[in-house]
C-alpha cells in the first residue's frame, strides 16, 4: 500500500474531482471522476454512448438497453498519488421484450497513510476508502425517440475513523435519432444527502446537471461529442494566484478570468470517436477547464487533453486511456469488456 502524508491526504480529497472553487464543497466527490477509459478518453464526460457499454450507463442511466445484456464492464485506474479507483458494471435482459437491469458499483482506494498528532509525533497508520453499489433502469417513452432512465445509489465512506453513509439517485433523459445519427441528453446526477454523517456534520452532495450531444458525421466513420457539464453552477473560473503580478508600490494584480465566453469554455467539453462501429476505435478530447487550471505560463503541457483506444478480440474489448494533467501528473485508465452470452 502507498504512503501518504496526512497533507497530501487532504489534498486528493480537495481536488479528486478536479472542479476548481465548487471542488471541495461537497462530499463523496469520488462519483464524479470519469469512471470509463471511453469517457475519460473524450474528455471526462460521455452522456450520449448508446451501445454495448455497460460502464456508461454509471454516468447516464437513459442510456440502459438491450444491447448491454449479459455484458461485464471491469475498470483501473491510477489516479493522481497512486490513489486507486475503478468500476465494475453488468445489464441483464429479463424478458423478451425490452426490460433492461443494470447493475454496477464504483469504488476509489486512497491507501495506507502516516498518522500525526497536532505536535507532528507519530501515531497509528490508517486508510480511506468510499464505495458506491448502483441499480437502474431505462424505458422508450411510447413510440418516440425518447428513452428516460434512473439509478439509485448506496453510498459509503471511510476516511481513518470517520464513516458516512449516503444515498443518491441519477436521472437521465436520452433523443437517439436513428434516421440522422444524431443524439442529446439531459442527466441530473447525485441528487442526494447523507444518512450519516462523519462528525455530526451534513455535507451536500456534488450535485450535478449537464447536457450532451453527438452526432456521427455523415459519410464518414467520426462522432463527435459536445458536453455542457455543472450547468447548476454557472461561475466555475476563478483567478490562479500564480498568475497573479505585483507591482513596484506591492499592487497586487489578479490574473484576468475572461468574459462570458471563456466561462461557457469552461463548460464546455470536446470529444472525437474515430471508427465508433467498427472492432478498433480511437478517441480523442479535450477539457478547456481543465487545460485553464493546470497551465503552467511561459511552458506547454498540454493539459487538458486526452486520448485512448479501444480493440475488440472475439466477446473481449480491451480499452486504454491516457489523461495529461500536466508535465508531472499523468494517469492511465485501463477497461475490460467481457460479453458472457
Amino acid at each position: 500500500m502507498q504512503r501518504l502524508h496526512f497533507t497530501g491526504f487532504l489534498f486528493l480529497l480537495l481536488t479528486t474531482s478536479a472542479l476548481a472553487q465548487i471542488g471541495g464543497r461537497y462530499t463523496y466527490q469520488f462519483l464524479n471522476l470519469s469512471v470509463s477509459p471511453r469517457q475519460a478518453a473524450l474528455g471526462g464526460r460521455v452522456l450520449t454512448t448508446y451501445d454495448f457499454d455497460t460502464s456508461q450507463a454509471l454516468y447516464n442511466p437513459a442510456t440502459i438497453n438491450p444491447e448491454m445484456d449479459k455484458k461485464l464492464s471491469m475498470t483501473y485506474g491510477n489516479y493522481l498519488g497512486d490513489v486507486n479507483y475503478g468500476t465494475a458494471s453488468y445489464a441483464y435482459l429479463w424478458d423478451r421484450r425490452t426490460q433492461v437491469i443494470h447493475g454496477g458499483a464504483t469504488y476509489i482506494n486512497y491507501g495506507t497513510f502516516d498518522g500525526f498528532d497536532e505536535q507532528g509525533n507519530a501515531t497509528s497508520e490508517f486508510s480511506a476508502s468510499e464505495v458506491a453499489l448502483q441499480v437502474g433502469y431505462a424505458y422508450q417513452l411510447g413510440r418516440s425517440d425518447f428513452r428516460l432512465g434512473g439509478s439509485l445509489k448506496f453510498i459509503s465512506s471511510r476516511l481513518e475513523s470517520y464513516t458516512s453513509i449516503g444515498a443518491a439517485a441519477d436521472v437521465g433523459l436520452l433523443y437517439d435519432n436513428e434516421y440522422r445519427n444524431i443524439r442529446a441528453a439531459l442527466v441530473v446526477r447525485n441528487a442526494g444527502a447523507q444518512l450519516t454523517t462523519y462528525a455530526g456534520v451534513r455535507e451536500p452532495l456534488p450535485l450535478e446537471v449537464s447536457l450532451g450531444f453527438s452526432q456521427l458525421v455523415p459519410n464518414t466513420p467520426i462522432r463527435y461529442h459536445v458536453t455542457l457539464v455543472d450547468l447548476n453552477y454557472w461561475n466555475v473560473a476563478f483567478p490562479n494566484t500564480a498568475n497573479s503580478t505585483t507591482d513596484l508600490n506591492g499592487q497586487v494584480t489578479q490574473e484576468n478570468r475572461g468574459g462570458f465566453l471563456d466561462e461557457v469554455l469552461r463548460h464546455t467539453i470536446l470529444g472525437l470517436e474515430f471508427f465508433p462501429e467498427s472492432a478498433f476505435q480511437l478517441r480523442l478530447g479535450y477539457n478547456y477547464r481543465r487545460g485553464e487550471e493546470l497551465r503552467v505560463e511561459g511552458q506547454r503541457s498540454f493539459a487538458g487533453l486526452t486520448g485512448g483506444f479501444s480493440l475488440k478480440l472475439n466477446s473481449w474489448r480491451l480499452s486504454y486511456t491516457h489523461q495529461r494533467f500536466n508535465r508531472a501528473s499523468n494517469t492511465s485508465l485501463f477497461g475490460l469488456s467481457i460479453d458472457l452470452l
